[in-house]
C-alpha cells in the first residue's frame, strides 16, 4: 500500500515538472525574441554606418575584413557572425510560430540555442499550466511517472506476493489440529 502511495506521489511530482516544460519553452521564446531584437538593432546601426559611406552591409563587412588593422578585421567578423546568428534565430522563431501548440515543444527540443536556454533556465519562473499544451504535458508527465513508478515497484510486489503465498502454503491448516 505504501509503495502505491509513493508511486502516486512520484507521478504527481513528474506531472508537475512536465507541466512546466511548455512554460519554459514560452519563456525561452521570449528570450529568443529579445536576442533577435538586439542583434537587429546592432545590425541596423552598422547598416546606417555603411549607408553613410554608400556601402551595403556586405561591402562594409568586406572592407573591414580586408583592413590591415586587426581590430577592424575582428569587427567585420563579428558583424558577419551577428548577421548569421540573427538569421538563424529568426528562422528558429518563425519555426515556433508556424508550429502548432504541441509541435512547439518538439521544435524547441530540436532547435534550441543552449546559451539562450541556459539563461532562460537561470531566470525561469514556474507558472500554472492553463493551456491545452500545458495540461497535456502535465498529464503526460503524470502518466510517465505513474507507469515508471509501477514498473519500479512491480518486482517488489511480486516478491511480496510470492512470500505471502509461500507462507500460506507452509502454515498447517487449523482444521488438522482440531481434535
Amino acid at each position: 500500500m505504501i509503495l502505491r502511495r509513493i508511486v502516486f506521489f512520484l507521478a504527481l511530482v513528474i506531472g508537475l515538472v512536465g507541466s512546466q516544460v511548455p512554460e519554459f519553452a514560452q519563456q525561452y521564446r521570449q528570450r529568443l525574441g529579445g536576442h533577435i531584437d538586439e542583434l537587429n538593432r546592432m545590425l541596423a546601426d552598422f547598416d546606417a554606418e555603411t549607408a553613410r559611406l554608400s556601402l551595403s552591409r556586405e561591402a562594409g563587412i568586406d572592407r573591414l575584413a580586408g583592413n590591415p588593422d586587426s581590430l577592424a578585421r575582428q569587427r567585420g567578423e563579428q558583424v558577419r557572425a551577428d548577421a548569421e546568428r540573427a538569421a538563424r534565430l529568426q528562422d528558429q522563431l518563425r519555426a515556433y510560430e508556424q508550429a502548432g501548440p504541441f509541435w512547439r515543444l518538439a521544435t524547441f527540443a530540436r532547435r534550441y540555442e543552449p546559451e539562450i536556454a541556459r539563461r532562460a533556465a537561470d531566470q525561469f519562473e514556474p507558472a500554472v499550466p492553463v493551456t491545452a499544451e500545458g495540461l497535456a504535458a502535465a498529464f503526460g508527465g503524470f502518466l510517465l511517472g505513474w507507469l515508471g513508478g509501477r514498473a519500479l515497484i512491480a518486482p517488489i510486489q511480486r516478491r511480496r506476493r510470492r512470500r505471502s503465498a509461500d507462507t500460506v502454503r507452509a502454515e498447517p491448516s487449523a482444521s488438522r489440529f482440531r481434535g
